[in-house]
């Protein structure tokens, strides 16, 4: 019998909450020197807003709501989850995968004239290769199933205030896609007016973890409002293991999997057997960090379905699927793990016009630039549209050069070149 050579252990820096941006992405700033003549853009990017909490609670203009939220994070233990309705107790996304520091951000910065984050966000930008990013919340993502529509609205008004006022005019990199309080259309009306006229504000944007039909006549004056507009509105999933169909999973990979594939497949449906893209057929829609498998499926079964059923859709004036084709949709989480099925599900959807690349940095399971420069079935246009044309086209972003090159910032960092 051979006798097997033990495994050779060797010792690796741990990822925690204090360790460098740029240290973690040395690897992609690597890769990035590959792509230097691209344009790229990350739609999906996201804040850990509680970090700063007591400035966004100090932004909400209701006084009642603003003390009560205050009071709340002066008690022990309770300084960054006042008003929120997150989960704490159950964030296993913390654990055992790839593990960045998302639960906070503790990095030293030395940097003192800009926030904290702002110095953060140009670090993973410079790191990863882009020109520009989209900045979403962390633990607003589950603001939609809070009891409390009101206390939606005003954190959300709030959030909105402390980003365009505090944070996106720090960096002209930086845009934002406003958090409307889906559960309450009129105050979301109100931040679609407030903000439209806003350079860096890019933007619309409803979490998806919530129980509200999108195709309820009480949302016909929003979906007009941003059609005005002429600027995009979007879907941005996420998880929630309180939903009673996910109640019955026992781990967190289950509920991970299909959790955020569920919303977007719901409100999918309602958008588009309900007529929502004839009614308003120059509103641009996006769909955020569902992944991709889901959309040929959709198209699938809405198809079927539909070819048996027409009068149950009697606003359609074709395909589900061809409405489909003409939505966006973001790439991260790219599922990689069959290359003959994602050529398929690419094709299905048009991604070479439609797909726009997203990191969703500093979560666990973010994707860098060459999750998409990688793929092998790809044209080389094709990943440049994907990677920042088409966002240009959806946004409206001047393509121009707005990040320093790969090997000056490797260079920054001695020890990681």
């Amino acid at each position: 019998m051979l006798e097997r050579t033990p495994p050779q252990f060797r010792e690796v820096q741990e990822i925690t909450m204090q360790t460098d941006t740029r240290d973690i992405l040395a690897h992609a700033t690597r890769q990035a020197e590959s792509f230097e003549d691209y344009f790229l853009v990350d739609i999906d990017a996201h804040v850990t807003e509680t970090s700063f909490w007591p400035e966004i609670l100090e932004s909400i203009d209701n006084e009642v709501i603003r003390q009560m939220g205050q009071a709340i994070a002066g008690r022990p233990g309770s300084g960054n989850v006042a008003l929120l309705n997150a989960q704490p107790g159950i964030l296993y996304q913390h654990a055992y995968g790839r593990i960045p520091h998302q639960q906070a951000l503790l990095e030293k910065v030395d940097n003192k004239s800009v926030h904290h984050f702002v110095e953060l966000a140009r670090r993973s930008m410079d790191a990863l290769g882009l020109d520009y990013q989209v900045v979403f919340p962390t633990p607003m993502l589950t603001l939609g199933m809070h009891p409390q529509d009101d206390i939606e609205a005003a954190v959300g008004a709030a959030y909105n205030k402390w980003l365009v006022e505090r944070i996106l005019p720090q960096d002209e990199r930086l845009k934002g896609m406003i958090y409307l309080p889906f559960n309450t259309p009129e105050a979301c009306v109100e931040e679609v007016n407030k903000y439209a006229g806003n350079k860096s504000v890019i933007g619309y944007s409803v979490v998806s973890t919530r129980n509200k039909p999108v195709h309820h006549n009480s949302y016909m004056k929003l979906y007009a409002t941003m059609e005005e507009t002429g600027k995009p509105f979007s879907f941005h999933s996420g998880f929630n293991w309180n939903d009673p169909s996910f109640l019955q999973l026992n781990r967190f990979i289950s509920m991970h999997a299909l959790s955020f594939v569920h919303y977007s497949l719901i409100h999918m449906t309602n958008w588009i057997i309900n007529g929502i893209p004839e009614r308003f057929p120059k509103l641009k829609v996006l769909w955020i960090e569902s992944g991709l498998a889901w959309i040929p499926y959709l198209m699938q079964r809405l198809d079927h379905e539909y070819q048996m059923r027409t009068c149950e859709a009697p606003m359609l004036k074709k395909l589900p699927s061809d409405y489909m084709r003409d939505m966006f949709y973001t790439s991260q989480p790219l599922e990689k793990t069959n290359l003959k099925l994602l050529q398929a599900t690419m094709e299905a959807f048009n991604a070479d016009t439609q797909l726009l690349y997203a990191s969703d940095w500093p979560h666990w399971d973010f994707d860098a630039p060459s999750s998409i420069t990688t793929i092998p079935f790809l044209s080389d246009q094709a990943k440049r549209n994907i990677l920042g044309l088409n966002a240009a086209r959806l946004f409206n972003l001047d393509v121009k050069r707005m990040r320093p090159k790969a090997r000056d910032v490797l260079a920054a960092r001695p020890g990681v070149s």
